[in-house]
């Protein structure tokens, strides 16, 4: 694997904790040229030695929510490193609460964070990839293929990316580009504690044995192998696989387990109610 990505110049959003950030150290250990992106600056600085030589790691505060920061974050790589092989999507949000419970701004920070984050990015660093015969990762969920009850957002967010990739595929498939739809399962990160409640405030707390979860670093090397082979999509574990799959033929068998499944991680929070 290595000499697949030694040399390659990977940007990675969300890199300051994570899948982001065991893809980063990954990537580094690999001779990748990384590109680490998050909002907080300060702590990717301090989290970049573990991931590269200080020549061959850039850390850039970006926020991708925002045209400008994302613009910023592509022409700081090409200055930088000249290239870009691979963007990898990583950066997202999480939610916890029903819709009819929640403030829409909840909503609109899913989207604007999952699906314009992903777009933003894309659109930045696209020509950057088409010229290299690259590849461009999004980074969802299992929620993007079968609707989760109390993720409104965030299904809605992942089936928006999924969508956007397949058809931004299927524009450039005589360009060389490789676009990959990238779906773990339940991995141990900070997501759940992130993720918003009702009113828009962090969750604060995880209602899952985060310790039986699939660690970030084994997602890492399962993202790693799919950019090697240069895959389509991947849905990582075999409860997503047969999720997805069912939904096909049976959507409301799979609607009744989806709920029951869920409920096992307790109460959904209400804004009022952080568990």
């Amino acid at each position: 694997m290595p000499s697949s990505f030694r040399d390659k110049v990977i940007i990675v959003t969300g890199a300051s904790s994570g899948i982001g950030l065991a893809s980063a150290r990954l990537f580094g250990s690999l001779g990748a040229r990384v590109v680490m992106a998050a909002r907080r600056l300060p702590l990717l600085q301090e989290l970049a030695p573990s991931v590269a030589p200080a020549d061959r790691v850039l850390c850039v505060g970006c926020d991708v929510s925002s045209e400008a920061d994302t613009a910023a974050l592509v022409d700081a790589t090409v200055k930088r490193f000249g290239r870009i092989d691979i963007l990898i999507n990583n950066a997202g949000l999480s939610m916890r609460a029903y819709f009819k419970d929640l403030d829409l701004s909840v909503l609109h920070r899913l989207m604007d964070v999952n699906y314009w984050g992903t777009v933003n990015c894309t659109k930045a660093a696209l020509p950057y990839l088409l010229e290299s015969r690259g590849q461009v990762v999004g980074v969802i969920s299992v929620a993007g293929f079968s609707p989760l009850p109390a993720r409104s957002g965030y299904s809605s967010s992942k089936y928006a990316v999924r969508g956007f990739l397949d058809t931004l595929r299927v524009e450039h498939m005589k360009d060389g580009l490789n676009v990959l739809v990238f779906a773990p399962g339940y991995t141990s990160t900070n997501v759940r504690n992130a993720a918003l409640t009702a009113d828009g405030t962090p969750q604060g707390s995880t209602p899952l044995e985060e310790g039986k979860l699939m660690s970030a670093e084994a997602v890492a090397l399962k993202l790693a192998s799919a950019l090697k082979q240069r895959r389509k999509q991947v849905i990582l574990t075999p409860i997503g696989k047969l999720t997805a799959g069912l939904r096909k033929f049976f959507p409301r068998l799979v609607d009744r387990i989806t709920y029951s499944y869920i409920a096992r991680e307790g109460k959904v929070p209400q804004s009022e109610e952080k568990q």
